[in-house]
């Protein structure tokens, strides 16, 4: 490629050739590319870079990620259902909106990105580090936190109905207003971490009891 412009158009035309049927671009160079709203569905991007990429909008239904670098990359309201980013770095990556609801994030890294409002219910971020990760008013009903460091993470307003925190470590995270109704704490590390105002009934606390909401007699 003599350009960045000759890149973009190259890859572009990949993939929307429909005799280009596998769309294998693993490992490829993407870093900056421009794929707004774009349809990526089941593409193969294991190990690509895609750092300061734009995809927001874009369509990555059961794409695969894997291990893909997308450091500060625009993925706002991109539609990422069943995608898999297992060991992905998303660091610093704008995430606000997107669909990752049934996702595979195992062990992927989402330090400091901004997931605020992003649906990520059934999603698995078991091992995720999500430190000081924004996901105000986040859908994390039923997701898999399993071991996922939370670290100073915002989640306030957020929904973790259901959510597997087991061994997860909430140090100073921001949980005020968050719904952890029949969410699996057990283990957990709630060190400083704020509850103002959490819905905790039936959830399993840190100690392996069942929280139960205080009842008042007058």
């Amino acid at each position: 490629m003599k350009n960045f412009a000759e890149k973009h158009e190259f890859i572009l035309n990949q993939i929307t050739d429909q005799c280009f049927q596998q769309r294998d671009l693993s490992g490829c160079d993407l870093s900056g590319i421009d794929l707004r709203g774009v349809d990526l569905s089941g593409i193969n991007l294991i190990g690509a870079d895609l750092r300061s990429a734009n995809l927001s909008h874009a369509i990555l239904t059961g794409a695969n990620l894997s291990g893909a670098n997308l450091m500060q990359a625009n993925l706002q309201e991109a539609y990422l259902y069943e995608v898999s980013l297992c060991e992905a770095n998303l660091s610093y990556a704008d995430l606000s909106h997107a669909n990752l609801c049934g996702a595979f994030l195992w062990r992927v890294k989402l330090c400091g990105s901004k997931l605020w409002a992003a649906s990520l219910c059934d999603a698995d971020l078991s091992e995720a580090d999500l430190t000081e990760a924004n996901l105000i008013e986040a859908s994390l009903i039923q997701a898999n936190l399993v071991r996922a460091n939370l670290t100073a993470a915002k989640l306030c307003g957020a929904s973790l109905l259901e959510a597997n925190l087991n061994q997860a470590n909430l140090t100073a995270a921001d949980l005020t207003w968050a719904n952890l109704m029949e969410a699996n704490l057990n283990e957990a590390n709630l060190w400083e971490a704020n509850l103002s105002e959490a819905k905790l009934q039936g959830a399993i606390m840190p100690d392996g009891t069942i929280h139960q909401p205080q009842i008042f007699f007058f």
